[in-house]
């Protein structure tokens, strides 16, 4: 009868062992949750306001990057998406804590691997920014010169400049993050090579004449050469 009751017994006894081990762990873990938090938000504070102090937020609105998100409906720019960025790193770092000491193997790799991209799309961000600024310095540059050459469609060219760069700063970016990098480089040489392809069968078959009056437009022949 005894042995019968022990057995009984014995499932809830380790049972209550297990659930004692546990809680200190997992008044640890809320702490640690809790400390993260508190953290998470501190830092975005402090992103926010140092990259408002240098005025990156100026240097992302050149980039038309602010813009962009304005008509995507995003109601944060650059720089409250970077501060979430950090936020939410720093909560994901408090989560592996809480999760480690709680054993839970599976949840940590999980969440060490959505740390690991959470960089990787920051300095995604950072690229475009940058990228984007330099390739509206690049187009104004084009236009400002073929302006002062004397070449007409100045603006044209220099659109052209600025696209032709911020594209190859997407591809960047996009190669950064792993995001379908040898399909997207081979689709961009492909779409590429298309239009060079016909711009010169215009060029060769059907536009010689609209090619002459283009390039006299944009290179005038001086009167000695005529």
């Amino acid at each position: 009868m005894e042995r019968q009751v022990d057995m009984l017994i014995e499932p809830a006894r380790v049972f209550l062992q297990q659930v004692a081990n546990l809680l200190p762990r997992l008044g640890v873990g809320v702490v640690v949750l809790v400390a993260g938090w508190l953290l998470a938000r501190f830092a975005r504070f402090a992103v926010n306001k140092g990259l408002r102090a240098i005025n990156f937020n100026v240097l992302t609105e050149r980039a038309g990057l602010d813009g962009f998100l304005k008509q995507g409906g995003v109601e944060v720019d650059t720089v409250g998406i970077l501060g979430l960025l950090v936020y939410w790193l720093v909560i994901l770092a408090a989560l592996f804590i809480a999760a480690s000491g709680l054993g839970l193997a599976n949840v940590t790799d999980l969440i060490a691997r959505i740390m690991l991209f959470v960089p990787k799309v920051m300095v995604a961000v950072l690229i475009l920014a940058f990228g984007g600024y330099f390739a509206r310095f690049i187009g104004a540059s084009v236009t400002t010169y073929c302006k002062n050459a004397g070449v007409r469609d100045g603006e044209l060219l220099g659109h052209l400049a600025q696209y032709t760069v911020l594209t190859f700063i997407v591809l960047i970016s996009l190669d950064h993050l792993g995001v379908g990098g040898e399909i997207i480089r081979y689709t961009f040489l492909i779409v590429l090579g298309g239009v060079v392809l016909a711009l010169a069968l215009a060029f060769g078959i059907g536009g010689q004449r609209w090619a002459a009056e283009l390039l006299e437009r944009w290179w005038p022949r001086r009167p000695e050469d005529k």
